[in-house]
């Protein structure tokens, strides 16, 4: 049986850029990852009065495979200290949805300042422990940047690739005591570390635009 070849990066940003062309809502890939019961949240819902914030999917080439960006968080740091995310933050007054990706990005693992391509945004996700509204963006390096964590915020970056992401058996279904009350908690396992709640429902619409399948 043949194996099918990798697709390049230059494949996989043309999928993307179609995808994220289409007005096709995509919410339900959100509430497959999330955390249940989850109370205060529903697919596709932001309250008014929400804070925004940015994070990036960042892509790029390295060792034949595309990979992505994840960081686990200092242990110092604030409501999420220890937890595996995509890089990124809230807003700057004035700021653009795309501007704070990007300079949370420099700011966390010394992102490079040029040579990168925005294809687009995935759908916001509202996070009620936060009232945060997240928008993820997504976008494109042609080269394997050298990345930096910055030692206050980051304790490690994990350079993903998109294959391990697709693989059926990275997803995975576990347990979380919150306020003595037990939540099924879906994630991903990559490179060791446990991905759930928001990165892994943007994860989660994330790898249903990779596999061509939109849902509403």
């Amino acid at each position: 049986m043949p194996v099918a070849a990798t697709p390049t990066l230059y494949q996989i940003e043309a999928q993307l850029r179609a995808a994220l062309e289409s007005p096709t809502p995509r919410h339900e890939t959100h509430a497959a990852l999330a955390p249940r019961p989850r109370s205060g949240w529903q697919a596709g819902f932001i309250p008014r009065g929400a804070r925004t914030a940015a994070v990036l999917v960042l892509l790029f080439p390295a060792r034949c495979h595309v990979h992505f960006v994840l960081t686990r968080r200092a242990r110092t740091v604030g409501q999420h200290a220890g937890q595996v995310s995509l890089p990124g933050g809230a807003l700057d007054e004035g700021e653009s949805i795309e501007s704070a990706a990007i300079r949370e990005a420099r700011e966390e693992i010394g992102l490079p300042g040029n040579g990168l391509r925005v294809l687009g945004r995935l759908s916001p996700l509202y996070i009620p422990v936060s009232n945060f509204a997240l928008h993820p963006v997504v976008a494109v390096l042609d080269q394997h940047p050298v990345l930096v964590p910055a030692a206050t915020e980051v304790a490690r970056i994990l350079e993903v690739q998109i294959r391990e992401l697709q693989d059926p058996t990275s997803l995975k279904h576990g347990w979380r005591w919150r306020n003595e009350e037990k939540i099924a908690v879906p994630y991903f396992e990559l490179q060791g570390e446990r991905v759930w709640g928001a990165t892994a429902m943007v994860l989660g619409e994330f790898l249903c635009l990779l596999q061509g399948n939109q849902t509403d």
